[in-house]
């Protein structure tokens, strides 16, 4: 009976962990085309006082861009897994709460370069930063997502 409890455990731990572990593999172009869009949203900023129109039909565009992103994103993952939404494996719930807490010191830097060099060297730092470090995030992710389903078994 008791083994009985505890398979049912693992069944619904199995299930809980499902949406955060299997998952189309990313596409290899991802990182650099979120680094792009990072760094055209930077970009955007050099025609903010210049030409309020092309400001904001830059952003409108790349609001529209992110939608479509995130669409796509979701019919091609199903249930897809967002922070603050369901209760993640601990193993990912450690991962994600590393790249929110490193979230915050890649804006600083891309600020320090925008206010020392300039909106252009912003955005391209913005391109290298995010970039990179969505391609580390992924591959820590895949790692990460192994090591749960081997867990969980």
């Amino acid at each position: 009976m008791e083994s009985d409890a505890e398979e049912q455990l693992r069944i619904i731990e199995r299930a809980e962990a499902a949406p955060y572990v299997s998952y189309p593999k990313t596409p290899w172009w991802y990182p650099p085309v979120v680094g792009l869009w990072a760094a055209a949203l930077i970009g955007a900023f050099a025609w903010w006082r210049d030409n309020s129109a092309l400001f904001l039909t830059a952003l409108a565009v790349l609001l529209g861009l992110e939608v479509a992103f995130l669409t796509w994103m979701q019919r091609r993952h199903g249930a897809m897994p967002f922070p603050g939404r369901g209760r993640p494996p601990r193993e990912i719930g450690r991962l994600w709460k590393r790249y929110f807490l490193t979230a915050p010191v890649v804006v600083v830097i891309v600020a320090l370069v925008w206010w020392l060099v300039g909106v252009g060297s912003a955005a391209a730092t913005a391109f290298v930063l995010v970039t990179v470090g969505l391609w580390y995030y992924e591959r820590r992710y895949a790692v990460t997502a192994a090591q749960v389903r081997e867990r969980l078994g």
